[in-house]
């Protein structure tokens, strides 16, 4: 029997402008898939998406789902 393990999910929110930023900042909420400030995105929470969350913590929310 394949018992499927329930993934953690993390819902991503950004919650200030890019104008002004670091391109690689830019970069990175691009990565996370996030558009325009309050849009907001679903993501599996993993050390991959919570290392980019890292570098952009100021321009965005985090919250379990």
């Amino acid at each position: 029997m394949n018992a499927k393990k329930k993934v953690d999910q993390i819902k991503v929110t950004q919650i200030k402008g890019l104008i002004g930023q670091k391109e690689k900042l830019k970069k990175t909420v691009e990565a996370l898939g996030l558009k325009r400030i309050n849009h907001s995105v679903v993501h599996e929470d993993n050390d991959v998406i919570r290392g980019m969350i890292f570098k952009v913590k100021h321009l965005v929310s985090v919250e379990k789902v």
